[in-house]
């Protein structure tokens, strides 16, 4: 079964390299060069995925990814102007699956690509009993305990539980007074940097990277994001 894939983005010369790479891998692909002929092409054929770049000539990308999604669930990868994270942070809250700043290699795109076909419809994880997995990443409330790629984190009970607090959350920014509220009963100030120590450790158990951390992000001057990124 041939997977359909739109792409909305306005750089003709990189779509048709983009549209030509996913071809090869059995990829059927629909270039749409502005918001308004992505959304019309939405209402006339069904994909299994979207491409969308944030930098559009007719609309915001963010304005385009709201139109979608008060319509179609189908996932969505993000190209966004390197260094820009502000859009990153706002389209990973919206609920984008995952994002890829430009310049970048098509492997990487095709990797990402496949990974949230996989997932299907955006803004699902997975729940088997009283697990809940996000890609790689297994919460497993039961067992108290984390896992990834099915190997146990190591984390405190307490970062166990921020983690919880966190996913749950997922897709939204959590203050860290949010995060206490949800925390009652433990000795932590949120006005010191105690929260930011865990979830430094958080990351370093839980991220490929923690120094670029896509799953666990810091909103400067309000919190924090568990992104519902794809691995």
């Amino acid at each position: 079964m041939t997977d359909h894939i739109l792409l909305i983005d306005d750089d003709a010369r990189l779509a048709e390299m983009i549209r030509e790479y996913l071809q090869e891998f059995g990829y059927d692909v629909t270039v749409a060069g502005t918001g308004k002929d992505g959304l019309t092409a939405l209402r006339t054929q069904s994909y299994h995925a979207l491409i969308l770049d944030l930098m559009l000539p007719d609309k915001d990308g963010l304005e385009v990814f709201r139109d979608i999604s008060a319509e179609h669930a189908l996932p969505v990868i993000m190209l966004t102007a390197k260094g820009d994270p502000l859009d990153r942070i706002l389209g990973l809250e919206l609920g984008a699956d995952d994002y890829l700043p430009k310049p970048f290699e098509p492997r990487e795109l095709l990797a990402r690509l496949k990974s949230i076909i996989r997932r299907g419809p955006r803004g699902q994880s997975r729940d088997i009993g009283n697990i809940t997995a996000f890609g790689r990443l297994e919460i497993d409330q039961d067992a108290f305990e984390a896992r990834l790629d099915g190997a146990r984190c190591d984390l405190t009970n307490y970062q166990f539980q921020i983690l919880c607090a966190l996913a749950a959350g997922a897709g939204r920014v959590m203050t860290r007074d949010h995060l206490m509220n949800q925390l009652q009963g433990h000795d932590l100030d949120a006005y010191d940097r105690s929260i930011d120590v865990h979830v430094s450790r958080i990351r370093a158990a839980i991220e490929e990277d923690p120094k670029h951390p896509r799953r666990l992000i810091t909103v400067r001057g309000s919190g924090y994001l568990f992104a519902k990124v794809q691995d």
